[in-house]
């Protein structure tokens, strides 16, 4: 077992980390080393081969479909793949491979959460999770659940759960018949896992043993360990309504601790010897077991049987002692933890009922002597005393806080916070004596359920309530756990920890007694019971979804690893700067980039880059001083190897080598920054950054050398010029992105439908707009427009079933930048675009309020889920809000109008942050889209004047071609063409917004539609 990076089956460049397990039967991965449920189960027999591929990588080679992973180091993908060769050759090929040929009932069932049915089999002692009967068939399943584990209970109609200590797996059948089938064939499968055949099978050696002693049928597996007969699982039903006290029930193949030798030995000679006989009929006639013998010695008959050598008759008379059993026999006892007891000095400030914002000194401080035990922490004013100065029970503890070193007076201090709102705070001088303490603490007011959270080094632990954004109507217990910037939770209706890497959180809100935020999976709601302890809470969350450090990893994360403060940075510069004459050479103003950088390094998701706020010279400048302060540097401590890389033959493989080598953040940061400055070349006729300059200006920043040879930026040439090769660039991204030698792109548009005869190739210039463009597409085609036509560039997202057009000032490069593989532009009439301008001209101010339906995906088992929640919304010319409904005076969230994109159309799959917005009708549906568009464009939907615009951009001489593509030239002198550049930059639509639906979709129904929502 280890970790591995695995391809996804989508073909993604980003590798996941997955915990991956090989033993004689399966290969399966998982999320974390702590996960209980795999994500994908392999058995290994369906394996037929493994093979070797590029750098640390291997394929897993099934029937139907091939697995690839990569190790960290050749040499672990070697062990791995000589481990996964001699398990197939062990193994052998057999057609077969489905571990559940023999299986008890398999069939659809709907697993509340998900969407989609999951085909389930139960087979033997286990029940496998497979996504379809296909996958069934393959034997590649999901998950596998052990029995021996689990518990069914019936839920309500058509529903059962079956729960294990690590999960509650909540099922519903289609039928009330089938769900009684269900629940059978699972407790069936229960039994199966928890039986021993051993016992069964001596006992049923003897003849008169293979029938039930009532009712005579056969193979009974249950007994009467006191009355020495067997019955069937009917009969047995009958004796325990007898009471323990007549009918000692036990199964034969289950109870295994209670079948001792000689108990085995008296079943199997079934009344054959006449001394046990007459004990019997003793017992039975009103003999008791434990009657006085008279002999001071041997008081009672078992004494006496012992002492005559009479181990049968010993072990009957045991089994029919009278107990007073009061509860099933079934019941699990609580057993009380066991107890935790330490003592010793500690020095004690007095209690307070507010946090602590200064520093305490050693005068401060008292010496107690501190005693633990049996859940109550009590000190004293030495340890001669009797008598405690004070103490608190552990039941009342809410959270422990460790301080960092130095904080206070002592070098190592901690806290305790009590429910009655009180704050201890301990300290000493002895690393190790705090590490003792705070251990025997913690584990005497954590619950055994989440004592795993114990084993970690926690800065802050304790119990909050929560809400979740799927249940947000009543609060939950939940166990909370701080590790540097990892907030790992133990929640209620979890068996598993969670964990959350707050330095990738999306948005993080802090109320006076609410803290809730949105990570890449989840948005969760903390609430404070008590105001002392909460704060410390959300002042401790702040501070760990900052940035914790001066290297990368320590930066405010993206989900693609990439620091925030460089994401948004590129963002800008490629929407604002790749046409701008010297970018990344010309120096900003000292001040500004100052400024901005600090808040960066204070939240940078806090910091939206703007047009006009923000210049792009101070923009790049932020970009190259983050680079060149950044601690340990882009390259980490492999940058000697990099720019010792002399051999021109060899330095693309030694770039791919060190590459793999490093670390994820700086990985995926320098793929990132390349990628970038490979399309900022691709502009150099109009920005006169070229190859050469960029690597002159990036080569000492990213180094952090003084530039005196050019060794590092020939580094950085190389990675650009070398970029598709060097970084494993999928070709298929640059499939509609030609460049001309004017660094301007070709790119492929669609008339109407998305067909190869409405096929049109475009050059795209830096400053042609979504009008420019549609007109260009309309004149090829010798299209004539009327009044009342409104025809309009899309943005259209196959895959996700998604479009957005674009306002006619739209930049068109940008957006074409940002297409993915499924993604293309199309020129078509925007049907809808009247019927809103009509409502928009009745409109007094332009602002919304309304309920619509809510829907917030997240991820179970690989798969989508969520439901539709109603909702109150307020569109204003900031903001959009959220309320649970129409009452509410605090929204649940706010957004900013201008951070967001609106698709339209419906959405099957998409990754989150995704919040979709669902309307009763159409026509609402439309209102809605036109308030966001109007904002956003300032109130210029669509221009009054729109075919005089047409007229105008008909001026341009149309002279140049490119093949049969025309071309916009720019003409004059190179300071004319760049004056003519600067003219076009001025963007008025200055936002990213999404937003959905598309009527008369073969996805849309009857008065509805959907609408989404995604923060950029």
């Amino acid at each position: 077992m280890g970790w591995l990076y695995k391809n996804p089956p989508q073909g993604s460049l980003i590798y996941q980390h997955r915990w991956v397990k090989l033993d004689a039967e399966y290969l399966r991965y998982f999320d974390t080393e702590k996960d209980v449920y795999s994500k994908r189960i392999i058995p290994t027999v369906s394996i037929t081969g493994v093979v070797n591929v590029g750098e640390q990588k291997f394929e897993v080679v099934t029937h139907n479909r091939t697995f690839l992973f990569r190790a960290e180091c050749d040499s672990e993908r070697s062990e791995w793949v000589t481990v996964l060769k001699s398990c197939v050759r062990a193994t052998g090929l057999d057609m077969t491979f489905n571990p559940c040929v023999s299986y008890e009932m398999r069939g659809y069932l709907e697993l509340r959460g998900l969407r989609s049915k999951l085909y389930t089999v139960v087979c033997a002692d286990k029940v496998f999770l497979y996504k379809n009967a296909e996958e069934y068939r393959l034997g590649i399943g999901i998950t596998s659940i052990d029995m021996n584990v689990g518990n069914v209970k019936e839920v309500d109609r058509r529903a059962f759960d079956l729960t294990t200590p690590y999960r509650i797996f909540s099922f519903v059948a289609d039928t009330d018949q089938l769900k009684d089938q269900w629940v059978e064939a699972m407790r069936n499968s229960i039994a199966e896992a928890l039986s021993n055949y051993e016992v069964a099978e001596r006992i049923w050696a003897e003849p008169s043993n293979q029938m039930c002693a009532d009712c005579s049928a056969a193979k009974p597996e249950w007994a009467a360990i006191n009355l020495a007969v067997v019955f069937c699982k009917r009969c047995a039903g009958e004796h325990r309504g007898l009471g323990p006290s007549i009918s000692k029930v036990r199964s034969l193949k289950m109870d295994k601790k209670v079948w001792t030798e000689d108990l085995i030995q008296a079943l199997c000679i079934n009344v054959q010897s006449s001394d046990v006989c007459e004990t019997l009929a003793l017992v039975f006639c009103g003999a008791e077991v434990s009657c006085d013998t008279g002999d001071p010695e041997l008081a009672s008959p078992i004494a006496l049987a012992q002492h005559h050598g009479q181990n049968l008759q010993v072990e009957f008379l045991t089994q029919n002692r009278n107990t007073e059993v009061k509860v099933s026999i079934d019941r699990v006892h609580y057993m009380a933890p066991p107890s935790v007891t330490h003592n010793g000095f500690l020095f004690k400030t007095a209690s307070m009922a507010r946090p602590i914002t200064e520093k305490k000194g050693k005068e401060e401080f008292s010496r107690r002597w501190c005693v633990l035990n049996d859940g109550n922490f009590s000190y004293y004013e030495s340890d001669k005393n009797a008598t405690p100065n004070g103490g608190l029970k552990m039941k009342e503890i809410v959270c422990l806080a460790v301080n960092p070193p130095e904080t206070h007076g002592y070098d190592h201090t901690f806290e305790l916070y009590s429910d009655a709102e009180r704050l201890y705070l301990f300290g000493t001088d002895n690393p190790e004596t705090m590490r003792e303490w705070v251990k025997s603490i913690a584990k005497s007011f954590i619950p055994a359920a989440a004592e795993d959270l114990l084993l970690k080094d926690f800065e802050r632990i304790g119990r909050l309530r929560y809400k979740d954004r799927l249940n947000r109507e009543m609060s939950r217990l939940g166990w909370f756990c701080l590790v540097g910037s990892s907030l790992h939770i133990r929640l209620e209706e979890h068996t598993a920890d969670e964990t959350i890497d707050l330095q990738k959180l999306l948005e993080l809100c802090d109320g006076r007694m609410l803290t809730n935020w949105t990570s890449p999976r989840r948005t969760l709601y903390i609430e404070g019971e008590r105001k002392l302890d909460f704060q410390g809470w959300a002042a401790a969350i702040q501070r760990a979804a900052g940035s914790t450090g001066d290297t990368l990893s320590q930066q405010q994360l993206t989900e693609a690893d990439i620091p925030v403060i460089v994401e948004r940075c590129i963002h800008f510069t490629t929407q604002y700067g790749l046409t701008s004459e010297g970018i990344y050479r010309k120096s900003g103003v000292n001040s500004k980039i100052a400024a901005l950088l600090e808040e960066f390094r204070r939240d940078a998701r806090c910091v939206w880059l703007k047009e006009g706020e923000h210049q792009v010279d101070d923009v790049s400048n932020v970009l190259k001083r983050f680079f060149r302060d950044i601690e340990e540097g882009l390259f980490g401590q492999a940058a000697d190897s990099w720019l010792s890389a002399t051999e021109e033959s060899s330095r693309i493989c030694q770039y791919r080598l060190l590459f793999s080598n490093l670390p994820r953040v700086n990985q995926a940061t320098l793929r990132a920054l390349v990628n970038h400055l490979y399309c900022v070349q691709r502009f150099a006729d109009l920005n006169q950054m070229t190859l050469h300059n960029l690597a002159i200006v990036f080569g000492p920043t990213l180094f952090q050398a003084d530039g005196q040879d050019y060794s590092a930026g020939r580094v950085i040439e190389d990675l650009i010029q070398h970029y598709v090769t060097i970084f494993d660039v999928c070709l298929c991204w640059f499939r509609f992105r030609k460049c001309t030698h004017l660094g301007d792109f070709i790119c492929t548009v669609y008339l109407e439908e998305k067909k190869e005869t409405a096929e049109q190739h475009v050059k795209i210039p830096a400053t042609m707009t979504a009008a420019e463009l549609t007109f260009e597409i309309l004149d090829r085609r010798k299209i004539s427009v009327k009044e009342k036509d409104y025809w309009c560039c899309f943005e259209v997202n196959e895959k996700e079933e998604l479009e957005r057009p674009l306002h006619c000032q739209e930049k068109v490069l940008p957006i074409f930048h940002s297409l993915g593989i499924d993604s293309h532009l199309l020129v078509k009439k925007h049907f809808s675009m009247e019927a809103m301008l009509v409502y928009l001209a009745s409109k007094v101010e332009v602002s919304k309020h309304g309920m619509m339906k809510f829907r917030e995906e997240r991820s179970l088992l690989g798969l989508s889920t969520g439901s539709f929640n109603d909702r109150y919304f307020i569109l204003t010319s900031t903001s959009l809000r959220l309320y649970k409904e129409i009452r509410s005076n605090r929204p649940e969230r706010e957004w900013p109008v201008k951070c967001l994109k609106v698709y339209q159309g419906i959405k099957r799959k998409l990754r989150p942050p995704t919040w979709y917005l669902c309307c009763d009708t159409q026509n609402e549906m439309r209102e809605w889209f036109a308030t966001f568009m109007s904002i956003q464009s300032g109130g210029r939907v669509w221009p009054a004047e729109w075919l005089k615009s047409r007229a105008a951009n008909h001026s341009v001489p149309l002279d140049a071609r490119f093949g049969n593509v025309s071309l916009i030239p720019l003409r004059g002198s190179e300071n004319e063409m760049r004056n003519s550049v600067a003219a076009f930059t001025a963007d008025p639509l200055a936002v990213s917004l999404i937003s959905q639906s598309q009527p008369g979709s073969a996805n849309h129904t009857a008065n509805h539609t959907a609408l989404c929502s995604q923060t950029q």
